[in-house]
């Protein structure tokens, strides 16, 4: 590992363990890769690994009897890895219309942050951005590569309910609401694109450290991509990073 890792009890079952307070691409591989390490290597004593911005949550099937015993193996196992391989990711091409009837707060936003629609496109739609984890909702992206001129602090108010694909913006993140939900981000665009599904084997397509580019469609577009979801028609462009 090339950061210095803090491993604290977490209750009687978890122990956490975190990397520098920062969102930083190094990081999440390390994250990955050693969830990855720990889901191999302790599959019949654990329940599950949950992955953060800088933090791994391992929790256990039962209580942890020594807790420094614990972390010492852990330390022993990240220790036998000398150099973390390069992992292929995808590079996901998300369709988002920007149209205020696609967008209950474009207009507001477009207002606080003084630009025009077209600036907004631009700047959202030509970011690359990294799937650093899921959470909050099932299939919610946190994604990191929003550019800085279209930072904008949460809503002081929340709205009582966010559609489902709609795309928002909330502090220095852009996200997508996978289902309805309440929601304190400014929804500044919708994607026809399904981000969770109790019908797909997988849930949600994308993982950790995958890549998305918004790709801006108009109202047409919109709709003749979300015919084609529902029927199960759309092929989804993606490439190998």
């Amino acid at each position: 590992m090339t950061t210095e890792l803090q491993f604290k009890q977490y209750g009687e079952c978890a122990i956490l363990i975190e990397w520098p307070e920062k969102i930083d691409e190094n990081i999440l591989e390390e994250l990955i890769f050693c969830q990855k390490l720990i889901q191999e290597n302790y599959f019949k004593v654990i329940i599950e690994v949950i992955l953060s911005y800088n933090s791994l949550l391992i929790s256990y099937k039962s209580g942890i009897e020594d807790f420094y015993s614990a972390v010492f193996e852990l330390k022993k196992l990240f220790k036998t890895v000398k150099t973390i391989e390069g992992r292929k990711k995808k590079l996901w091409e998300i369709p988002v219309c920007y149209e205020a009837q696609m967008a209950e707060d474009l207009l507001q936003f477009l207002e606080l942050k003084k630009i025009k629609k077209e600036e907004l496109i631009r700047l959202h739609s030509s970011s690359l951005y990294t799937v650093f984890f899921r959470g909050f909702l099932p299939g919610f992206l946190y994604l990191g590569g929003l550019d800085e001129k279209l930072v904008l602090p949460r809503k002081a108010i929340p709205s009582r309910e966010v559609q489902s694909g709609s795309v928002a913006i909330g502090g220095s993140q852009t996200g997508i609401y996978p289902v309805n939900s309440p929601g304190g981000w400014y929804v500044i665009g919708k994607t026809p694109i399904r981000f969770f599904d109790v019908k797909n084997e997988t849930l949600s397509f994308v993982s950790p450290g995958d890549k998305l580019k918004f790709v801006a469609v108009d109202v047409l577009e919109y709709n003749a991509i979300s015919s084609l979801v529902l029927e199960g028609e759309y092929q989804l462009k993606f490439s190998v990073v």
